[in-house]
């Protein structure tokens, strides 16, 4: 096991640290923070530097320092997607790197040096990029919590603060797994307007070192967040599930191949999920409805509009074979869930509600919403269950409360 010095925030246990320690893994690579007695040892060179925004402690973001113009780019870019007070923070952020002040706010620095003779593009992934597009690249990089979901992302920008792309990097199985899945996706979605979203250009995949790489093209820079985000887009969602085309034939559960791919999940995953399965089978097997894609991650903060159509990005998580209705039950619980923390049992009955508000645009029933339901909250355990075997570990939102509320829903009764 590595040991890290005080200043060097890869032996941190926050987001800091596993960001750093994901981005900037070689141990080649000098790090420093003004938190110690350390000094850029003999035979290192500075690389890069990033204002820590706001603090060692409660880091949200690395703003590249690299001119005052790409420090500025990065903070701004895309701020009218954020909500009032994270795009009021960020302009003032914004106002201080363009005037070469972070300084002013007492912004610590974070020092990435390499060594003497070490082309940068061996150890840095932004280097790496930069070389692979012909020009210089920044990359501004998010600080998020630890968590088995999230993925360390960089926000590449040229020397003019010109954004040019968006860099998805999966760090162990889990989220190598997901960015390879996001790469695929977006070369096989539809791009001919109509209902169907506008959606991200893939630019690139590769594998970098140890880590996966999916880099996508710039979103528009005029794109807004979505009025009324909690209004489901039903129109874009269903041409999401039949991917532009028209309905398909509703078909039992029973034999359908998102039943068998979800009992195979079960048995891989063990434990009580595979007779919740069962039961669900056993319930709902002849309840006939239609399958379709979906986006796996439906929710307001991956949504925006541009000119004056819906744009959505992060697909990752999406696939076919599922039940028509699943990105409106995702937007329904993850949605209160993340937005209004809700505990996992008024998560689940916050989607119900959503599901029977607008349920009769998908086709479902009573026993259809039902179905939905259920089987949506058992793609998302098995989900939750693949991402700890993939190593990144279990959710504390979701882990053990959604195995208990699906037992509740599921469990026979007398």
């Amino acid at each position: 096991m590595t040991v890290h010095r005080a200043d060097d925030p890869r032996g941190r246990d926050d987001g800091l640290g596993w960001v750093s320690r994901a981005i900037f893994g070689d141990p080649r690579l000098w790090l420093g923070l003004p938190t110690g007695p350390s000094r850029l040892p003999p035979g290192h060179r500075v690389a890069a530097r990033y204002a820590v925004v706001p603090s060692v402690e409660r880091a949200k973001f690395l703003l590249p320092l690299a001119s005052r113009r790409v420090g500025a780019a990065s903070t701004l870019a895309y701020n009218a997607l954020r909500p009032p007070r994270v795009r009021a923070n960020r302009l003032v952020v914004g106002a201080l790197a363009g005037l070469g002040a972070t300084g002013l706010a007492r912004m610590p620095v974070l020092t990435v040096a390499v060594p003497d003779g070490v082309d940068p593009t061996e150890l840095l992934l932004a280097e790496h990029l930069g070389r692979l597009a012909g020009r210089r690249l920044h990359a501004a990089i998010g600080v998020r919590p630890p968590d088995p979901h999230h993925k360390p992302t960089m926000q590449l920008f040229d020397d003019r603060g010109a954004p040019r792309g968006y860099a998805k990097i999966g760090w162990n199985d889990a989220t190598r797994a997901m960015v390879a899945a996001e790469a695929v996706a977006l070369r096989e979605l539809p791009r001919d307007g109509g209902d169907f979203p506008d959606v991200p250009r893939l630019e690139r995949e590769l594998r970098w070192a140890d880590l996966a790489v999916t880099l996508v093209a710039p979103m528009p820079p005029r794109v807004r967040r979505l009025p009324r985000p909690e209004r489901p887009r039903v129109a874009a969602m269903l041409a999401v599930a039949r991917r532009g085309g028209p309905p398909a034939a509703p078909r039992p559960l029973a034999g359908s191949p998102f039943l068998a791919d979800l009992a195979a999940r079960a048995q891989r995953a063990g434990g009580p999920v595979r007779d919740l399965v069962a039961a669900l089978a056993r319930r709902d097997g002849a309840v006939a409805l239609e399958f379709g894609h979906w986006h796996g991650d439906w929710v307001p903060w991956n949504l925006g509009v541009h000119r004056g159509r819906l744009t959505v990005w992060d697909w990752e998580n999406g696939g076919p074979q599922r039940p028509v209705g699943f990105d409106l039950a995702h937007q329904g619980f993850q949605s209160a869930l993340s937005l209004r923390d809700r505990p996992v049992p008024g998560a689940t009955a916050e989607m119900v509600e959503v599901l029977g508000r607008h349920g009769d645009a998908f086709g479902l029933d009573p026993a259809r919403r039902r179905l939905v339901a259920d089987a949506y909250l058992l793609e998302l355990w098995l989900r939750t269950a693949e991402l700890a075997a993939g190593g990144g570990g279990w959710s504390g939102k979701l882990h053990p409360a959604l195995l208990d509320v699906l037992d509740e829903r599921l469990r026979p009764t007398a």
